[in-house]
Formats: C-alpha cells, structure tokens, sequence
C-alpha cells in the first residue's frame, strides 16, 4: 500500500493546505491523474497522483494545514497484485483446494467448445453459462479471475450484484457533505472535474438560487488559512517570496552580464508570419524570445540544471520557469516542459495557457515545479532591463526587456531599429562569465534566423 503526499512544490514551500479531494475512496487512479487541490503560499495548484491504483482513506481533512510530506491518503495496490515486503508486487502461492463435486447436470447437446469472440466467453462450462443466465449477466463483458482467465462463480455472482447496485455518482468527498447540506441531488448535477467528477462548486451552482453555501469549518485541531477570490495574494506569499530570495542573495554568488540585441530580422517575420497566418496561430515576440533562451540552453547545458549538494547536476531537458504577475500581487513561475522541443505556436499556446491558469488558480503540480532555468518578461510593463535573483536550486535566470526602437548602426550607417536587452544572473559556483557570455551570444545568433526557431 502506498501513501499520496502533501509535495514540495518549490525550493519555497514548507507546508500546504489541503482544499479539496478530487477522488473518493475506491476510485481508479492512473498516473498523472489529479487527485487534489492544494493551496500554498502562492497559488492553488492541483496535485497529481503519481502511482497507479486505487484511492484507498483519506487521513487528512479539507481544510487542514499539513507540512510537506505528511501522507495524505492511502494508494490501494491494482486488483490482482500484492505487495510483498520490500515493495515488489507478486502473486502469493496458496494451496488450492479441490472443489467438492457439484450435482450432476444433463449432458448438453455435443458440439464445438465456443471460442472468443463468437460471442461467449471462451472455456466456460456449461455450469457457469446457466448460473450466468439465471442471474442476467453477460459473459462476454466479463474478466475472468480464474487460470487463464477463465470466468469462475466468484465472477458471476459479483457481476450480478454489480449490476443490481445503482451506479455511483462520481463526485470528491466535500461535494458529497455540500450535497448533503444544500439538498441537492447529485444524479442531476453535471461534473465539471476530470472525467466529469463533481466537484464543490458544481453543487453550489446546482442549489436553489444557484449560489454555493458557506463550507462547513474544518476540526477544531486543523491549522486553516482562510479562502480568497481566486488571483488575489495569498496572505503569507511575501513572507515566502521574501524568505527564498533572501536565502538565494545570501548563499548564491551571483554574477551578472547583459547585451543588446538587434530584432529587426525577427519582428519583420514575425510581421509576415501573423500575417499569412490564421488568428489561432499569430504570435507574440515573447514566443520568440523564450524558443531562443530553451535552444542556447540545450547549447550551453552549464546553466540548465541544479546546484545541489555542492555540485552542479545538468537537467534532463530544458524546462523553463516562467515568472507570471499574479492580479493581486506576487508572483509565480510554472514550468514549459521541453520548451526547446516546442514549435513556436505550441510553445505560444502553452505559455498563454499557463498564464491563464496560474492567474486563477488552476495548475497542477507537476507545471510547478522541476524547472531547469527561469526567464522573466517584463517587456510589457515598460522594463528595458532587469536583473532577478535565481531561483535556487536552480543556476540561472534570463531577463528580457520590452522590445523598444533605438538609434543603431548596420554596416557603418546609423538608423532605427528595434532592440531588446537580454540579462543573465548566474550562479558563479557553477559556471563563470565566459560560460555566460557564450549563452548570450548564442541567443543573439538564435534571434537573427527566427525561421529556425
């Protein structure tokens, strides 16, 4: 049995708040799946489970703040397989037991054995086909649990019963209590969660008036931080942003370098791409500016990576962090996996998705956390220039400005063109300036063939 986990979501987070279960116990888990809403000092993210299974109970409360790897829950083994200690699953010999003779039944007609697919499950006896008629099931929608997959009286009997039982509604754990609280049939609510799981706020929208009542209050013992507007700045969320990057000045050496970047050749593409193509695929010049910083990084894998236990480990593929100002302040960085894989229109729906979900609450875990390098853009709020403190574990950060028109010199003759700086703050433990210096340069060359990005 397994245990699902408050996670570290960040060098920053010590503790989070459990606000609601996706799944109820006895619910299928995949690998991936969401299974959680966690909130921490900085957004409301959901958390994927990371086991294949079952959910088995829930040990801990909506509304409740646990520490970092407090077990959460239990993760039921698949039907099927047992785990042994140490881990492995196998399946325990038993010794079998001949079954008593059963009473003579009339010899059926002769004929061939059905085989699979000819409409009967293949190997049954003539005993579980008339058990299977009288009970009303359909073998051929049966996984027989017997060798070979043969479909035993165990199977008939569970199936009828299965059958007899009304089907559950899939809905989390407190949308069952709001159910409960506000009379509302579940049957006749639709589920806006993953695989139309009912969540919370689907009950509330389906109550009389169609405005959701106020959740009852967790235990006495639970530690709770009160809910706000989704965006608006979690209390708390510049006492962590101000404690990482206190840590971040004080333990990492940082050094900085700069240039200017001539986009000329890049905006007149881009000018003619979003010209020639539909709306859908039109682009912004951050899209540009974020495939060129994940291509020099693949180029320059000194400052991709952690810095962890006093040794520089490359990341296994580039994952840019993207600082995003969240409405009511502060700020969060979700991740773009493989952001150097990415063509440029979905590197641009990717970025515009993540910002929409990081400003209203809605990301999960694993776009949270693991990036190998973080970029801020702070070209549209007017800056030509900035300087961020990395984000530890990680060994540096990328810094664009606005892309602004400034008197330049082509080939000995002076004229306006548009430019943009580019800044590097890296971790001078792991790589100098040169190693610096080459990844900023291999940006500049990136940007003049945009075709090739």
């Amino acid at each position: 049995m397994g245990e699902f986990t408050m996670p570290s979501l960040g060098a920053d987070m010590d503790e989070g708040t459990l606000v609601e279960w996706l799944v109820a116990p006895g619910d299928p888990l995949r690998k991936g799946d969401p299974v959680a809403v966690v909130e921490t000092a900085k957004s409301t993210i959901e958390v994927e489970c990371f086991e294949s299974g079952a959910m088995g109970r829930l040990l801990v409360e909506p509304g409740t703040t646990v520490p970092v790897g407090t077990p959460l829950a239990l993760i039921e083994p698949a039907a099927g397989a047992r785990r042994e200690p140490g881990g492995r699953g196998k399946r325990q010999k038993h010794p079998v037991t001949p079954p008593a003779p059963a009473e003579p039944e009339p010899t059926p007609a002769p004929g061939p054995e059905p085989a699979a697919g000819d409409g009967e499950a293949a190997g049954t006896g003539p005993l579980i086909r008339r058990l299977a008629e009288r009970r009303g099931v359909d073998l051929t929608a049966l996984h027989g649990t017997g060798p070979a997959g043969r479909v035993t009286r165990a199977d008939i009997e569970r199936a009828a019963t299965d059958t007899a039982r009304p089907p559950r509604v899939r809905a989390t754990p407190l949308a069952r209590r709001r159910a409960a609280e506000l009379g509302v049939d579940l049957s006749s609510v639709t589920g806006t969660g993953r695989d139309s799981v009912i969540r919370a706020e689907d009950v509330g929208g389906a109550a009389p008036g169609g405005a959701a009542a106020p959740a009852p209050p967790p235990p006495a013992a639970a530690s709770v931080r009160p809910s706000r507007p989704p965006g608006e700045q979690a209390p708390g969320m510049r006492r962590a942003i101000a404690r990482l990057m206190t840590r971040a000045n004080r333990d990492i050496p940082h050094y900085y370098l700069s240039t200017t970047v001539d986009m000329a050749v890049s905006m007149d593409w881009l000018h003619e791409h979003n010209r020639r193509g539909p709306m859908a695929e039109r682009l912004l010049p951050a899209a540009l500016l974020l495939k060129a910083a994940a291509l020099a990084a693949r180029e320059v894998p000194a400052l991709n990576g952690f810095w962890t236990d006093d040794r520089f480990t490359a990341g296994e593929g580039v994952h840019l962090g993207v600082a995003v100002s969240l409405r009511g302040g502060g700020l969060i960085a979700p991740v773009l996996h493989g952001a150097d894989t990415l063509d440029l229109p979905a590197l641009m729906g990717a970025l515009k998705d993540l910002v929409t979900r990081a400003r209203t609450g809605r990301l999960r875990g694993s776009e949270v956390s693991d990036a190998t390098l973080t970029v801020t853009n702070l070209g549209d709020q007017g800056v030509e220039t900035v300087f961020g403190v990395i984000h530890p574990p990680q060994v540096a950060l990328v810094g664009f400005g606005r892309v602004a028109d400034r008197p330049w010199a082509v080939d000995g003759l002076l004229g306006v063109r548009p430019v943009v700086t580019v800044t590097l703050s890296a971790d001078h433990r792991a790589t100098d300036g040169a190693v610096g210096a080459r990844y900023l340069t291999a940006v500049d060359r990136l940007l003049q063939k945009p075709e090739e990005l």
